[in-house]
């Protein structure tokens, strides 16, 4: 393998810090715990430090989740959102939405504010209203992540955000030699995120974690 440059090594530095800077508490931690125990790969802890800003910093009152797992993201959204706010959110793992369920009453938030079903983007997804929502998160099969951003695009509100997680591939998206097919999806949605001014106002791409895609809404 080849040695890293020191610009290199210092990059990683960085990014290694702030992945580290956050504290998370014993509720977030027994979500961890529990997406362990399913052999579940969880946001980091960095990812979910920007998800509470981000919502924070947009106040979405409703918002969607592709890919529930034990609860990491959607509890690091909802404690950034306004009070009142509603996550719905969707995966097809019955047993992970159950220790959701558990992370969510943990932190004092009522069913009615917490709305998990149990299925498919692709069987969901075209059931909820259009233009009904504030806030979108893909934390799905990259695979769909076509289908999943233009259904995001129907349900979001103008100036709704929509943010992917793992959007670098896991540092595969920057190397133009790396043709896999969850790589190449990557390149395309952040192409049309960034181009299509017609449905996306504005578009960025941040290294946290494994990589987080946003765009606006027009």
């Amino acid at each position: 393998m080849k040695a890293l440059s020191p610009q290199q090594t210092g990059k990683y530095a960085s990014w290694a810090f702030a992945e580290a800077r956050p504290v998370e508490d014993d509720v977030l931690l027994m979500a961890r715990d529990r997406s362990a125990e399913l052999g579940i790969t969880p946001v980091s802890e960095g990812t979910a430090s920007v998800l509470t800003f981000l919502a924070a910093a947009s106040r979405p009152q409703t918002m969607v989740e592709l890919g529930t797992g034990a609860g990491v993201s959607g509890l690091a959204l909802m404690r950034g959102a306004p009070a009142g706010a509603v996550l719905t959110s969707l995966d097809p793992d019955a047993e992970a939405q159950r220790a959701a369920r558990e992370v969510f009453v943990a932190d004092g938030y009522p069913s009615s504010t917490t709305r998990l079903i149990a299925g498919r983007g692709r069987t969901v997804l075209p059931k909820l209203s259009a233009s009904a929502y504030d806030l979108v998160f893909i934390d799905a099969d990259p695979l769909l992540l076509e289908y999943h951003v233009t259904e995001a695009a129907r349900v979001l509100r103008s100036g709704g955000m929509v943010i992917i997680h793992d959007a670098l591939d896991h540092d595969r998206v920057p190397r133009p030699a790396v043709r896999e097919a969850s790589t190449v999806m990557l390149r395309e949605v952040g192409n049309t995120l960034r181009d299509d001014t017609s449905v996306w106002r504005t578009s960025t791409l941040l290294p946290t974690g494994t990589g987080l895609l946003l765009a606006t809404r027009v």
